[in-house]
């Protein structure tokens, strides 16, 4: 289809004038510098022009700049939490070993002769019958554990040993009521009987006359009759004492040194050397 009208040169021509003006403005330019101070209006005309299409790419390398500081920040804050999670662990683990082996010192360092055979032990389980306090240790007929044999922690007396298998025993702990142990009042000697009452924090002491020379906060230490618990380790300390004249006998209750309702080490003694033991050396290895 033809135009109607048809003007000027054809379209030929006029690529050929603009490249002849182009190449000619070129060597004008080149030869005497003519279009240097254009140049520079043009450029300052551009450069805002150059600055918006080069935000988008700014903009971008900065937001990621940003995520990678902040990955980095994550992966190093995972780091440390994890670092300090395991310190923590170690610390903790360090405490109770230190915990563990100064329970043990105070266990080998307590009042027993210097002759006398004694062996760590530790807790496997706890009877869970009301009407009874008993605990199973995991040392047994093997290492020479016999019947009635004395048992403490690290604070007093526990209880004694009631029951022996092969490989662990039962100890039945000084707060049964079935269990009755003699002693004596530290700062005077008197002899008394503490019973247990069935309650891990208190003891009974019966048949007190109302005379006796006994104080709240007296100390009571095995005397060692009976020939089951070594003279001299505590038993227990004097929390009541209720002089009813109408009764035939003061009320006292006494509460356990022994921490009965946390064992975990026990130390078993030897009264004296006995018919079923093995000649050992007064300190066996504290290994439970």
């Amino acid at each position: 289809m033809n135009p109607i009208f048809t003007s000027g040169p054809s379209l030929q021509h006029r690529l050929a004038l603009a490249l002849l003006l182009s190449v000619a403005l070129i060597v004008l330019d080149h030869k005497f510098n003519s279009f240097s101070s254009t140049r520079v209006y043009l450029n300052s005309l551009v450069s805002p022009l150059q600055y918006l299409a080069n935000l988008p790419g700014e903009m971008l390398n900065a937001s990621a700049a940003r995520l990678a500081s902040h990955q980095r920040l994550l992966d190093d804050n995972a780091k440390l939490t994890l670092q300090a999670t395991l310190m923590s662990e170690q610390l903790q683990r360090m405490t109770f070993l230190q915990a563990e082996n100064e329970r043990l010192r105070r266990l080998l360092n307590s009042p027993v002769k210097t002759n006398t055979r004694k062996v760590v032990a530790e807790l496997m389980a706890v009877d869970n019958n009301p009407y009874s306090h008993q605990v199973v240790i995991n040392k047994g007929a093997l290492n020479g554990v016999y019947e009635g044999q004395a048992v403490l922690d690290e604070n007093g007396i526990v209880g004694q040993i009631m029951q022996v298998s092969s490989t662990n025993s039962r100890v039945l702990l000084i707060a049964d009521v079935t269990h009755a142990i003699p002693v004596r009042v530290a700062r005077n000697n008197v002899r008394l009987v503490v019973s247990g009452t069935g309650s891990l924090d208190e003891l009974d002491i019966q048949h007190v006359p109302h005379s006796t020379d006994l104080q709240v906060g007296d100390m009571l230490l095995s005397s060692g009759l009976g020939k089951v618990f070594p003279e001299g380790y505590p038993v227990a300390t004097v929390t009541t004492i209720v002089r009813d004249e109408t009764r035939p006998f003061a009320q006292v209750k006494a509460k356990p040194i022994a921490q009965l309702d946390r064992l975990k080490y026990l130390l078993l003694l030897w009264f004296e050397e006995t018919p079923g033991t093995t000649s050992e050396s007064p300190e066996e290895s504290v290994n439970p």
